[in-house]
């Protein structure tokens, strides 16, 4: 089984789908049994999602604060 630490040096290329079978099976068994990676795995795919949505220029006098949470509260409507 996996290592905590060594979860979290994967997940990045598990969530982009970039293991290998057999590695994508060391993962999710470790996810099953440990409760703290898959908090993190959540947290990244949140990260991930909320990315995505961002625009992909930059948008002069944007109040970020303001637009994290306007993203935020479409995440939570979306799910």
């Amino acid at each position: 089984m996996l290592t905590c630490k060594e979860q979290v040096e994967r997940s990045s290329d598990y969530l982009d789908g970039q293991l290998s079978f057999r590695e994508r099976l060391l993962v999710r068994h470790h996810l099953m049994f440990c409760p703290n990676c898959r908090r993190f795995i959540k947290q990244m795919r949140l990260m991930q999602a909320t990315l995505r949505k961002m625009p992909e220029s930059p948008v002069v006098d944007v109040d970020v604060d303001q637009l994290a949470a306007k993203l935020a509260s479409r995440h939570r409507d979306n799910q």
